[in-house]
């Protein structure tokens, strides 16, 4: 792999988020959800950040205004991002 170019973060879902993918059957959601999930990867960090305990990890949440989604997701030390939900906004 070039230096220039960045591995993306593999990405993961909590068990709520799963039940929500679950019900997402409209292609439209489906394509925003990829879309939102694609930027994350290539930019785990781009999220803003969710005041909350310290004790646990910290939430991030990133919305994407064009296909008008939300997803909140932690990223684990081994830089995986583990979705815990994906709201329409």
């Amino acid at each position: 792999m070039p230096p220039h170019e960045r591995r993306r973060a593999r990405i993961a879902f909590s068990d709520a988020a799963a039940k929500q993918l679950e019900a997402l059957t409209d292609e439209a959601e489906l394509h925003a959800l990829d879309r939102a999930l694609v930027v994350i990867s290539v930019d785990p960090e781009i999220g803003e950040p969710i005041p909350g305990n310290a004790a646990g990890p910290q939430l991030l949440q990133y919305a994407d205004e064009v296909e008008r989604v939300r997803l909140l997701y932690f990223v684990t030390a081994l830089k995986t991002v583990v979705v815990v939900a994906y709201i329409e906004v």
